[in-house]
């Protein structure tokens, strides 16, 4: 099936999206028990599939519309899914949770708009909070694993990752704000003075 006439949302990375989904009820349920090795080992598979359904959205020239949809979800979803998991497991301080739920609220609320209109995109802040928040989360449930007189090591790196989710979300909430009121600049006529 070309790509002209699969329909938009039947593509490989749509489905490696999917099984993040899918894979999250196992983590979830293993980090409850508390982590171990397979906890590890399928948080860090879990994790790899947003890496993946990227790189194959790029290589197989499989960009969708569902796809820029369903994928920030599943980060959003399987994050606050995880980390209460964590925090249920009391891994994690319960005002860690909050906050990254308060802000993924906050953008949804006041920032869905402007991104399902294209009108903002991803920022570098944003990638690096994804990156330090989700190596955070790992690593405190490798250390829980594995080592767990390091736990309050993996917590203060948690910290840093929390805090650059609240900064991050307060600029994609800024930028959205200010996206329609630029966007409506650029379509306004000409001055005549």
């Amino acid at each position: 099936m070309s790509a002209s006439t699969r329909p938009d949302w039947a593509t490989l990375p749509n489905l490696v999206t999917l099984a993040r989904f899918v894979l999250l009820v196992p983590v979830c349920v293993l980090l409850l028990d508390g982590p171990d090795t397979l906890a590890v080992v399928l948080l860090l598979v879990w994790a790899s599939t947003d890496w993946i359904d990227g790189l194959l959205a790029r290589v197989l020239d499989q960009t969708s519309r569902t796809g820029a949809i369903i994928d920030p979800i599943a980060d959003r979803i399987g994050l606050a899914a995880i980390v209460l998991a964590l925090a249920v497991a009391d891994l994690l301080p319960w005002a860690a949770l909050a906050i990254i739920v308060v802000v993924d609220l906050a953008m949804v609320v006041l920032a869905t708009r402007a991104a399902l209109g294209g009108r903002i995109s991803v920022s570098w802040l944003g990638k690096i909070r994804t990156f330090v928040l989700m190596s955070s989360v790992f690593l405190l449930v490798a250390v829980a694993a594995w080592v767990p007189s390091l736990i309050p090591a993996a917590q203060w790196l948690l910290w840093a990752g929390v805090l650059l989710h609240a900064a991050s979300g307060i600029d994609y909430i800024v930028r959205a704000w200010r996206a329609p009121a630029a966007a409506q600049e650029v379509e306004a006529p000409p001055s005549r003075r």
